[in-house]
This record gives structure tokens, sequence and C-alpha cells, in this order.
């Protein structure tokens, strides 16, 4: 498949050799929880649509997701912040770890299903 070809988000588990090609970023989201559900391996973003991290400044999770918000109605979905959070040298479980930590202290909330916002 040539980079034209290229589906916007594209997710390998380099134990597997198994790759998900996809439109949807929670996507990738789904196929790393089910593949490491049934192996345990960890699965790596491979390519996101490049433009997601123009004009996000924060450094933060919540930061890039409050910025993220103004671009995403009813929250940002997560697979999209895994995908800038993967720019920043940030893997799918880091992330996923993170998020959860933060719901858990009041500072996120969920929308609808797989998107999140900032308080």
């Amino acid at each position: 498949m040539s980079s034209q070809d290229q589906a916007p988000y594209v997710a390998a588990c380099p134990e597997c050799d198994v790759t998900r090609q996809t439109d949807s970023p929670n996507e990738i989201i789904d196929f790393y929880r089910r593949h490491h559900r049934v192996t345990g391996h960890d699965v790596e973003i491979e390519h996101a649509d490049t433009d997601l991290d123009t004009g996000v400044t924060a450094q933060d999770l919540k930061g890039i997701i409050r910025q993220l918000e103004k671009r995403h109605e009813n929250g940002v979905p997560v697979g999209v912040i895994a995908a800038v959070m993967n720019e920043r040298g940030q893997s799918i479980k880091q992330t996923l770890d993170q998020i959860h930590e933060i719901r858990m202290g009041g500072g996120l909330y969920e929308p609808q299903d797989d998107h999140l916002g900032a308080f």
C-alpha cells in the first residue's frame, strides 16, 4: 500500500506482526484493548494524521485535551489523544493509564463513550 493509500490511523503489534488500518481513531484503541487482552502485547501507533498535533502546545495530558476540545464537539476521541501523545513519545498503554488516573481524580469526564473532556 502506498503512503497515499494509507489509512489515517495505523497501529501494529511488533511481536505478532499484526496491523490495523482504519479511518477511526478510536478503532485503534479498540484494537489495542482486544489485542492486549488476548495476547498481553502492546500495540504501537505507526501512523496518525500528521495535522493532529498542529496548534497543540500543551505538554500535559489534561492541557492537551483542553486544546483538542475546541476541535471536537462532545469530547475528544481517545484515539486522537493517544495519537497526539504518541507524537510526544508516550505509548497507548501509558496514555490510557494516565487518562484513568486523571479521571479517577476528577480531572476528566466522558461526555460519550471513549470521548473525553477536561474540567
